[in-house]
């Protein structure tokens, strides 16, 4: 657990490192993920950050205040609206100081679970670790939004097995999501890692796998690129199928962006 909330930690940090140098104007460019700027990626953040905190330090808090989430968005409302509503008022560099404050206490807390205690979500509870984990893969989907949006290339980490790991996790939700059959076998995953060493799920296969850089995979599964503007190769229907559609996110099926809308920076 020490080691997740490490990276976690890690992970938002370099994040808020690169906000940091966000001049007013650059915190209002509009990025490629449904036209928010930065702003709106760090207010995101922020606001499921306090209510991660919620659920780890106030159980029943958490589960009132997902009620009234749920119903303010039966009205029609989206999450980008809440999350504007709620921090009103803060320009980047006051957003960016709350958002440190949540998720530096949120780490400190979760550092405190045991790996295996279960945490109230938006769905089914999740393991302590699990929960961390998925903290990291969401601050690590919106922050490439905003390192795409200020057109810098975005070094690699270690900290992208964690990120790979729940896209390859996430093979059957893909497409039972969209109600469809999930294709079987699942296909081989072999990533090379940002320091050379390769990272492995599932048995060999020369017919149905998935292989290429382990950034360009985590791109993928968190539909931050299309499969046409990576390295990576695949092979059998699974696969086929996988690279099309992959959503490593819970939530309604969501389609990633088309051929060249987001190419490698």
């Amino acid at each position: 657990m020490q080691d997740t909330c490490r990276d976690l930690l890690d992970e938002y940090r370099a994040l808020a490192d690169l906000c940091a140098t966000l001049s007013p104007e650059d915190w209002q460019r509009t990025t490629a993920f449904y036209g928010w700027t930065p702003w709106d990626e760090i207010a995101h953040l922020c606001y499921f950050d306090q209510t991660a905190l919620l659920s780890v330090t106030n159980p029943q808090g958490f589960i009132d205040g997902a009620k009234a989430l749920a119903a303010e968005m039966a009205t029609g409302k989206e999450i980008s609206a809440i999350a504007r509503e709620t921090f009103a008022g803060l320009d980047g560099a006051a957003l960016l100081a709350v958002w440190r404050d949540r998720f530096e206490t949120l780490v400190a807390e979760l550092a405190k679970q045991d790996p295996k205690a279960r945490l109230n979500w938006y769905g089914p509870t999740m393991s302590a670790k699990s929960f961390a984990t998925a903290r990291l893969m969401e601050t690590w989907a919106h922050g490439q939004d905003v390192w795409d949006a200020m057109r810098r290339p975005r070094p690699g980490s270690h900290r992208l097995k964690a990120v790979a790991h729940i896209g390859v996790s996430t093979y059957g939700w893909t497409f039972v999501n969209r109600k469809l059959p999930v294709p079987a076998p699942q296909p081989y995953v072999e990533l090379t890692a940002p320091d050379g060493s390769l990272w492995t799920w599932g048995e060999p296969s020369a017919t149905d796998f998935v292989r290429g850089p382990a950034q360009d995979f985590c791109l993928l599964v968190t539909q931050r690129r299309n499969r046409a503007d990576t390295q990576l190769q695949w092979a059998g229907e699974g696969a086929e199928q996988w690279t099309r559609l992959a959503q490593c996110f819970a939530g309604d099926p969501a389609d990633g962006p088309g051929p060249g809308v987001r190419p490698a920076i």
